[in-house]
């Protein structure tokens, strides 16, 4: 990996490594090392198992700063949603971690760049550099970055079907009122109608829904709204 390669990196992440040398290590796979042969390497295993645990941590911080009044099943539901393979893979893929992985041969001309479970496990030892080289804070200021917009993507409704009080309470507490929906128009035929609202914080418009009933509106609206204010926290 280059030095051009970390800066860019480190842009991305909004962050600069002091120890370069931790960095590397999260991109040299298992397959690298054993081919290279070099007993001084290190591969990104034990980086791998670190991170798995700092992010962990960090999205349970995260989970309960966000739904404050959830209990600890939901929260629990909302974090296997989050931290899985499939949604730290897109994640690995947003920042093109692939093309930083040091791979041996065989993974190479098997697509490993591309492979899930590999992006997964990149994504989490290079969260376990980001701890080693910076502490937990910084790594979780991180974190929140690239995965609560995430959070705002996924298909959450079944665990979080009341997106309303969800929004409120936290409008009440940061701003101290409430959300204003305001109905903006409806279509389609009496038996099929579609309902449209828009969201208003301090008079400002946040978000707009529809559905099939002014109540599933205003529920996408609140989705909307909250994910948009919250995802700077």
């Amino acid at each position: 990996m280059s030095e051009h390669d970390l800066d860019e990196l480190s842009a991305m992440l909004h962050y600069e490594f002091r120890k370069p040398e931790l960095l590397k290590e999260a991109f040299r796979h298992s397959s690298y090392v054993n081919e290279v042969g070099d007993s001084c390497l290190k591969d990104n295993e034990r980086l791998e198992f670190l991170g798995d645990a700092v992010l962990d941590l960090a999205v349970s911080h995260i989970l309960m700063d966000l739904f404050r009044e959830e209990k600890e099943g939901v929260l629990s539901k909302c974090r296997a949603a989050i931290v899985n393979e499939r949604v730290l893979s897109d994640v690995a893929k947003g920042l093109s971690l692939g093309d930083y992985l040091l791979l041996g041969k065989g993974e190479e001309l098997s697509n490993g760049r591309e492979k899930p479970s590999i992006l997964a496990n990149v994504l989490e030892a290079l969260i376990g550099a980001l701890y080693l080289d910076g502490g937990f804070l910084k790594t979780k200021e991180i974190i929140h970055r690239l995965f609560v917009p995430v959070l705002g993507s996924i298909d959450i409704e079944s665990i979080l079907d009341d997106f309303k009080s969800v929004l409120q309470e936290f409008t009440q507490e940061a701003y101290k009122v409430r959300p204003e929906y305001v109905p903006v128009g409806e279509s389609g035929p009496a038996h099929d109608k579609t309902f449209k609202v828009a969201l208003y914080v301090q008079g400002k418009l946040m978000a707009e829904g529809e559905g099939r009933s002014k109540k599933e509106a205003e529920q996408k609206a609140a989705r909307k709204a909250f994910f948009c204010l919250t995802k700077n926290l």
